[in-house]
């Protein structure tokens, strides 16, 4: 085996890495980082049996759609405000309802979008992280060479690159404003979604209930539907608890069922009332809407793009399951359907044009009236899932990148380790929800709030996706441009028509995202800084012995396992923790924790280790890396799994000297066995887990925003939030020590 080194200084590690198709081309290869282990990256992909894809086909009803699902309950009352005033206005609505359905969840979301997922995970941050894995815009420094070696971080790419891809790449690596403002979006995206959570709930559930007071106004009052929403509500998030599995399986054939009888009323009414309405597929009618309304046409597409609320969370939730799960499910089941339910509400008031301030009760045949609202109100109640489950998602993606304080996450599927419980921000959405029924009363009043969120985050997830197909798609500048002034347009249309309505209600998204905003950056910005500081005043492995003779540690028989979130060198509270206790396990272990903007990392490439010279301190370095969707308690005990690794880092580190630089195969053999052995009977010792505790404050001469920021905020925030190391890293807390230290900023 030939052999390619690159001896730089002594911080540099050494890697087995093979390459080429044949074992007679694979060369030893050297990285200024941590391992050996990055030589073993197999495929992470796994193919999905159909009996498996149609499962979770089946699943995704019950999660996804139930928001996109129930928009016929309001979309042609949410259009016609006043009422209708031309007959073919109606015509005109309807075909802007069928095309928009069809451009922006079908062919934008279910053709596009979900192919940007990153390694089965949708979202805004999930297009963050694919553009930060391809191009240096992330804010913390600390990727390292074999980062980009895990199978899973790797991007399918054509070899030749364009020059328009590597001037747009170079353009965001080389501006700060730049990957701020990315930065930035990515928050406010997500902040969006989280806000589109807690109103779509609210609305569904009004629209549904209102069916109660369609039939019998004097006995239901607003009073008496508000607060049944409520119980419904708190019924509804305590639920969540059991998980997506479960939740899916229980709201599926609700949801099979919704779409079956939405299907048949449709075809029922336009069978009886008007058999042409499918003239409304001529586009012509969109023409002369706008002729004949101006103004008021423009202002009542705030009132069409309800039609398509939830189709975010298309995107959002595809973790929970699959790509190809959702194209079947949408295409096949919840497409079809709504359109055959909203041509057969445009044909019944084509004859009942009086009705349309209660179009979905108002078209249902008498004799099912009752079975349909109770459908209705279950279906409405399930419209709530796909905002909640995505909220679920993206708070776990923003957690991993930094994003957001540490919360308790549950994996609720052993199956699927994207299904996923939060019950912090369960509780949070629940009182949201509660507060913002009771508020605003009405669906009405709801619907000016909903469409700003829901219109937002598409046009976000557009201009991201732009950078994406330029980027890493390598996408013909022909279709960019189409995309661009097809669906882009329209997305901008649809944005300025909701915000004409902000003072009627449209501040309440924009409010719920500038807090989430603001939670979001203090945590980034502390996480970011905290991270220079210990960056700064780290230790490099050359003055470990140093710092351990200068302070006369002795070593006492076990594992000691230091944790810090510095990739680069010993951590600041290394220094600290010797000048107070001048005493040190016969093994030690320096692990950073690092989170990859990816969404899982392969077991087998998850540690990378660099030993510290020499060789007979048994100080090593550790970098465990994680995606944000990987479970990181557990089935996965972290102790045990570094101890094994641990050892296979020994041989193969004394094996890759002896293919470097030579040597006695025996005498290096026999260096293994003992190095092993005192690894062995330190770990059987004791095991002990030192957890920085590291309390930050401004430093001296910083301004009041800055003081108020970290000192304030930052330490509000982790006090009643952040949840405890232990839990996180499923460590013992009966062999777990925590070491403080103050940090000035």
């Amino acid at each position: 085996m030939g052999s390619n080194i690159e001896d730089n200084q002594d911080d540099v590690p050494m890697e087995l890495q093979l390459k080429g198709k044949k074992a007679s081309s694979q060369k030893l290869k050297r990285h200024d980082s941590l391992d050996v282990e990055a030589s073993k990256m197999p495929n992470a992909k796994q193919v999905v049996g159909l009996s498996v894809l149609l499962k979770l086909a089946f699943q995704s009803i019950g999660v996804v759609y139930g928001d996109i699902g129930t928009s016929p309950l309001y979309v042609f009352s949410s259009i016609f405000l006043e009422g209708v005033k031309h007959e073919d206005d109606i015509l005109g609505a309807l075909s802007l309802i069928l095309y928009t359905i069809t451009l922006i969840p079908v062919i934008k979301y279910v053709f596009i979008v979900l192919q940007a997922n990153d390694n089965g995970d949708g979202g805004t941050f999930a297009l963050y992280s694919l553009i930060c894995r391809y191009s240096k815009v992330g804010l913390i420094p600390s990727t390292m060479a074999e980062d980009s070696d895990v199978s899973t971080f790797k991007l399918d790419m054509p070899d030749t690159r364009t020059r328009r891809a590597s001037h747009l790449k170079s353009m965001l690596e080389n501006s700060q404003f730049a990957k701020f403002f990315l930065l930035i979006a990515t928050m406010l995206g997500t902040s969006m979604v989280i806000g589109d959570g807690v109103l779509t709930p609210c609305i569904s559930v009004l629209s549904a209930i209102g069916g109660v007071k369609a039939a019998a106004p004097e006995a239901m009052t607003e009073g008496r539907i508000v607060w049944l929403a409520v119980a419904i509500l708190i019924v509804l998030f305590m639920f969540q608890r059991f998980g997506t599995e479960k939740v899916g399986y229980t709201f599926a054939p609700i949801l099979c069922l919704w779409f079956v009888l939405i299907a048949g009323i449709g075809v029922y009414n336009f069978v009886i009332y008007d058999i042409a309405i499918f003239r409304a597929l001529n586009p012509m009618y969109i023409v002369s809407y706008f002729q004949r309304n101006g103004k008021d046409a423009w202002i009542s597409l705030g009132g069409v793009v309800m039609c398509i609320t939830g189709a975010e969370a298309l995107f959002a939730d595809v973790g929970h399951f699959s790509v190809r799960s959702i194209q079947i499910s949408m295409c096949f089941v919840t497409y079809p359907a709504l359109i055959l339910a909203y041509l057969g509400q445009g044909a019944y008031l084509m004859k009942n044009a009086d009705d349309v301030a209660n179009t979905f009760y108002a078209s249902i045949p008498k004799t099912i009236y009752w079975p349909m609202f109770v459908i209705a109100v279950l279906a409405a109640i399930i419209a709530s899932q796909a905002l909640i489950s995505g909220t679920f998602a993206i708070i776990q993606q923003s957690l991993a990148l930094g994003c957001f304080p540490r919360v308790k996450i549950v994996h609720t599927s052993k199956k699927h380790h994207g299904q996923i419980y939060i019950p912090e921000i369960n509780n949070l959405l629940m009182i949201a929800c509660v507060l913002t029924t009771i508020g605003f009363k009405t669906t009405e009043k709801l619907g000016n709030a909903y469409g700003i969120a829901v219109v937002f985050v598409m046009f976000l997830t557009s201009c991201f996706l732009v950078l994406v197909m330029i980027l890493i798609w390598k996408t013909n500048i022909l279709l960019i441009i189409a995309y661009v002034l097809i669906i882009g347009s329209v997305e901008l249309v649809y944005l300025s028509s909701v915000l004409y309505k902000f003072e009627q209600g449209g501040y309440l998204p924009l409010a719920l995202a500038m807090f989430l905003m603001f939670v979001m950056y203090v945590w980034n910005y502390v996480y970011r800084k905290k991270y220079h500081y210990e960056l700064e005043h780290k230790i490099s492995p050359e003055k470990v012995k140093e710092t351990m003779d200068a302070t006369s540690s002795h070593r006492l028989p076990g594992l000691a396992i230091f944790y810090s979130e510095l990739v680069h060198g010993i951590p600041p509270i290394f220094k600290h923790y010797v000048e107070n206790v001048p005493a040190l396990h016969s093994v030690l272990v320096f692990a950073s924790v690092k989170s990859l903007p990816i969404s899982k990392v392969p077991l087998e490439e998850r540690f990378l280790f660099r030993r510290v010279k020499p060789y007979d301190l048994y100080v090593f370095r550790c970098v465990v890396r994680y995606g944000y969707n990987d479970m990181r308690n557990e089935e996965e005990p972290i102790e045990k799994l570094l101890v094994e690794r641990l050892k296979n880092f020994i041989k193969e580190d004394y094996m890759f000297s002896i293919e470097a630089n030579g040597g006695n195969q025996g005498e290096t053999a026999s260096l293994i066995e003992k190095d092993v052995e005192v690894l062995e009977r330190a770990s059987n010792m004791g095991v002990v887990h030192l957890v920085g505790e590291q309390d930050v404050v401004a430093c001296k001469g910083s301004g009041v925003a800055k003081r108020m920021v970290i000192n304030y905020a930052y330490n509000f925030l982790k006090r009643n939030l952040r949840e405890s190391s232990n839990k996180v890293f499923d460590i013992p807390t009966k062999r777990m020590l925590k070491v403080g230290m103050t940090c000035e900023l």
